[in-house]
This record gives C-alpha cells, structure tokens and sequence, in this order.
C-alpha cells in the first residue's frame, strides 16, 4: 500500500487528493488533528488513533491539539480549565492506551500559546476576512446551535481560534472528523486572503450511536460520551460491552445506518491487519463464518447472516481491542482515577 492509499483508506473526504499528493512529496509534512479534553473517550477514536498511525507510517511531523481554552469557551467540565487540564492528560493516556507511542506526536495545548500575540493577531486576521453569517455555520463543529452566539459572543471566537490553530501550527494537513468540516473549510477560504497555504482536509467517518436508527444527521446522532447508553467506552468491561451491543440497533438485512456494521467496517477490520474476521456459530445454524473482507461481510449480512450473530463476533472483537486498554491503565491508573474522583468520567 502506497502512502496515499495509506492515508486515505477509510476516508470519507480529501479536499484535494492533488493537494495531498503533492504534500506527501514533502521531506516532513505537518499534520494535526484537535480534540477538546471534555470527558470519556470512547470506541470511535480507534478510528482517529489508526487514522494518526497512518499519517505516522507515511513520514508527518504529527500534532494533536488538546484544545483546552476551546474547550472553555464551549462550557465543557463546567467552565473549569483546571478540570479540562487535567482531561487533556487523561487524553494523553487514552492515545496511549490506543497504541500512539508518546513519542511519535507533539501534544500541544492551546493554553500553551494563547499567551503569544502573534496567535490573537492570526485570531484577528482571520476574523476580518470571515463573515458573522459564515462563522455561525461553522459553529456545528462545537456541537452548537447558531443562536447560541446570541448569548455568549465568546462562542463567535471558537471557529476563527480553530482555524487560526492551522495558521500558526503551520500545518500542511488538517485532519477531523466530518463534524470538522466546516472549520476545515473556513480556513482553506480564509488562507487566500491572509496569504497562509490552505490546508488540506481529511476527514474520516463519525460511527453512529448505537442505538440511533433512521436517516439523520451523521453528527447529530453521532457515538457521543454525552449518550452513555449509546456508546462504547475504551473502559467499558466485556459484560458490558456485550450488553450494550445486544441492544444497538441492528435490523435484519440492513446496510445503510446500522451501527454494528459500522464498527465492523472502521474499526474491526483495519485492527484485523490481514486476519480473517470470524462469526463463531454452532452446526446446527450453519457452522463457523470468516469473511476476508468488509465487502464480503457486508454482502453476507444482506442475506442470511442474523443480526445475533454478527452482534456476538463484533462483542468478541470490541473485547479483544480493549483489553490491552484496559492493561495500560491498570499500569496507569493516575489521571484516570482523578477523573473518576471528580465526577468527570461517565462510565
């Protein structure tokens, strides 16, 4: 696998494949991607984690911004930016935990540069060259309403401080979640008039809550910490796990919106690295399963795979992927157990 088939497996946008091509002739591209440290990490960061190896793999000069003032200004862990702080480790942990070797990225804070001037003339420059009207579309990527604004001018601040992030890391590749879209894309519009090189944008799917059904918005019913029920976190215990994942939605024969699929499909096959994924099922329904590809699996479950079944080898698999999770903070309990002790943890 070449380094741009590498990158962009598992995508659901490139803006612009060109662009990439020609960021990965560079001798070190920059790369980042922004998380608010505002609670339980849960299983659709495995996305994020593989998608960051990736980038590692191909030779980035990789950041992950841990993006505590936005996380402020968005109300996360009750306005309090010492709790946030103390997220941000507990986030360094869940990379770990994941497989990010510490010493492969740069966490950076943004407490680390609101100090510098040169930041909040960026911050500035990108609000001049942007519309009122334009920057409340891009506030999805808070998780808030436009009229939101209306109350709290400081959320008008959020997406010209996220673009200005890209500027003044002086990155070559912005990578997100589809919920990053429109940041992403205010910043290649902005970088024309500032002068700045636009970003290229790559964006990976968001996995559905598990009990969201029905066609809605990605984003809205996204896998969320805020919906304990609906998502997996990395410290959920396997009877846990499979309790969670006997309820999700999972109609017979249905493809489009069915959240196990989509764990099977983003995070279970790019963890298989060449292994066969395996349905364990008794002689009498038909005997053992392995499907070499998503492809295969997808085009089974549309017609005899039971859902049950499909449920039972994703529960399997989910346990497997957690468990050295699960090891590393028995290993590394610290910041884990003082989120736990504060109340900021949800699972």
């Amino acid at each position: 696998m070449d380094k741009l088939e590498q990158l962009t497996a598992n995508s659901e946008e490139i803006v612009t494949i060109e662009e990439l091509k020609s960021v990965l002739n560079k001798e070190k591209p920059k790369g980042y991607i922004g998380f608010e440290p505002s609670g339980t990490v849960h299983l659709g960061w495995k996305i994020c984690t593989e998608k960051i190896k990736d980038f590692l793999d191909c030779g980035f000069d990789f950041t992950v911004l841990l993006a505590d003032w936005h996380a402020y200004i968005n109300d996360k862990l009750d306005g309090d930016i010492e709790k946030i702080k103390l997220c941000g480790k507990y986030l360094e942990d869940c990379f770990a935990a994941l497989g990010i070797e510490r010493d492969k990225v740069r966490f950076v804070y943004a407490s680390d540069y609101v100090g510098d001037p040169n930041y909040w003339e960026l911050v500035l420059r990108t609000s001049k060259a942007t519309s009122i009207a334009r920057v409340k579309r891009a506030m999805d990527i808070m998780g808030r309403e436009e009229k939101e604004a209306d109350k709290d001018l400081s959320k008008l601040f959020y997406p010209a401080m996220q673009v200005s992030d890209i500027f003044y890391l002086n990155l070559d590749v912005a990578y997100g979640g589809m919920d990053q879209r429109h940041a992403h894309m205010l910043a290649r519009d902005v970088s024309k008039k500032l002068g700045k090189k636009p970003p290229v944008a790559i964006h990976t799917p968001l996995l559905t809550g598990l009990q969201a059904g029905g066609r809605m918005n990605p984003v809205e019913v996204k896998m969320s910490k805020s919906k304990p029920d609906s998502m997996i976190s990395i410290h959920d215990e396997p009877d846990i796990v499979k309790r969670k994942i006997n309820k999700a939605f999972c109609p017979e024969k249905q493809v489009e919106n069915n959240p196990i699929l989509e764990i099977c499909k983003f995070v279970i096959f790019p963890s298989l690295k060449g292994e066969n994924f395996l349905i364990k099922r008794p002689e009498k329904f038909g005997g053992n399963l392995e499907f070499d590809s998503y492809y295969n699996l997808e085009n089974a479950y549309t017609g005899d795979l039971h859902p049950l079944d499909l449920k039972n080898a994703t529960t399997d698999y989910i346990n497997k992927i957690l468990e050295p999770v699960h090891n590393f903070f028995e290993k590394h309990p610290e910041n884990y157990l003082k989120m736990k002790e504060l109340g900021i943890l949800n699972s």
